[in-house]
């Protein structure tokens, strides 16, 4: 039987226990407020001299490894807090000078829209070059120019999957990956830790049987060697990268004219700035890091395939011929570099025989809210109509609910 004394050490107890309660609540309000004063939203527009955007230039805080590329439209965005008030955005990208700023000088600027300087180099100085040599010594130097210490890359990758130059279907996911630099032919480990995907309105539903993110290294040249003698080698245009002169070799397959790659090789350091290839027009950009290390910055590549259109096919896409035209838009932005051993955490969880668009992760509006997106390019924006268009739902939506 409880006597008057318990009864009210109980009561104290529970008015106690309140207070508690309502005393964390206040201090997890106020925390949350002050995590949300503390963000600075950084946005910006990158253009040259005659206010043409200039797409895919690295945005980094190298000191931090914090970084984006700027999208179709020369637009680009950093998250940052308070701390990085005094860090320096560096804004680098090939043909112009590269660009420095504090974080608290950008903010204070009335207009946002850096303009690059371009930096002019002359090719007069570079044609004696013995094109095979020197291609070959860049890809021997790649040791020495690259970032290839074991490191992590945050990755926002994002396919669009279109059918008949309509968008159908969009995947993004945030990735870790363990990289080697170009000197492994694969990435070590992959690991989707977020997602978000709209709803899949295909017709021809193909599948592809690994996560496509694996290709960015798979279908690397760089990574799978390059017979030099195999192709005829010759210079076709010079610029330059953080202050190096940097010339431009186009291979041509002797036995196909028509497969061709392109290096961006600086001419002192020997280091590949940039590579283009004409199998799914891939283009790779690469960036120095804090140790001036080059490190995968931009990537984008496009699949373009051909089905046969069933007739219930050709009377929904209006299609007047016998087949379909199908293509996956893939790109991938590297957020966020960690070569710290002891902040290095990859759990590899992709499956074999899956495709990207099959993986169910639950959508985490937070997480998304957080990240250096880049701002919506032109592009994004209208295959993002397409998609809402298709049943009125829109892309957030679609992106909330699991289809």
């Amino acid at each position: 039987m409880v006597n008057n004394s318990q009864r009210n050490l109980f009561y104290i107890n529970k008015m106690m226990l309140k207070k508690v309660i309502l005393l964390c609540c206040i201090l997890l309000l106020q925390t949350i407020s002050f995590a949300q004063s503390n963000i600075l939203k950084v946005e910006g527009k990158i253009v040259d001299k005659d206010n043409n955007p200039i797409p895919y230039a690295a945005v980094s805080i190298l000191s931090k490894s914090i970084g984006t590329a700027s999208n179709d439209d020369g637009g680009f965005a950093l998250k940052l807090t308070k701390d990085n008030l005094l860090d320096t955005i560096s804004i680098s990208t090939l043909g112009f000078e590269t660009f420095t700023i504090k974080v608290g000088d950008f903010l204070k600027l009335e207009s946002k829209t850096i303009s690059l300087i371009e930096d002019v180099v002359s090719l007069d100085e570079i044609t004696l070059i013995d094109y095979t040599s020197f291609v070959r010594a860049a890809l021997k130097n790649l040791k020495e120019t690259t970032q290839r210490k074991g490191h992590q890359l945050n990755i926002l990758y994002r396919r669009f999957s279109n059918e008949n130059s309509v968008s159908r279907f969009l995947v993004e996911h945030y990735i870790k990956v363990y990289d080697r630099g170009p000197t492994s032919r694969e990435f070590d480990q992959v690991e989707i830790a977020e997602g978000r995907k709209s709803n899949d309105y295909r017709f021809a539903k193909k599948k592809q049987k690994f996560h496509a993110v694996k290709m960015i290294a798979k279908q690397n040249p760089l990574r799978n060697g390059i017979n030099t003698r195999d192709y005829k080698w010759k210079t076709i245009d010079d610029t330059s990268y953080d202050g190096e002169d940097v010339v431009v070799i186009e291979g041509k397959l002797k036995q196909n004219q028509k497969k061709w790659i392109k290096l961006y090789i600086g001419t002192e350091t020997k280091a590949i700035y940039k590579l283009e290839k004409s199998d799914l027009n891939a283009v790779y950009i690469y960036k120095k890091n804090n140790n001036g290390k080059l490190v995968l910055s931009y990537h984008n590549r496009e699949y373009v395939f051909w089905e046969k259109a069933r007739p219930y096919m050709k009377r929904l896409l209006k299609i007047k011929g016998d087949k379909i035209k199908l293509s996956y838009r893939h790109e991938a932005i590297v957020l966020g570099i960690i070569t710290d051993k002891k902040h290095i955490k990859v759990r590899d969880n992709t499956i074999n025989g899956k495709d990207l668009g099959d993986y169910q992760i639950k959508y985490n509006p937070e997480f998304w809210k957080s990240i250096n997106l880049p701002p919506d390019s032109k592009f994004y924006k209208t295959s993002a109509k397409q998609l809402e268009s298709l049943f009125g739902i829109p892309l957030q939506k679609q992106f909330e609910v699991d289809f």
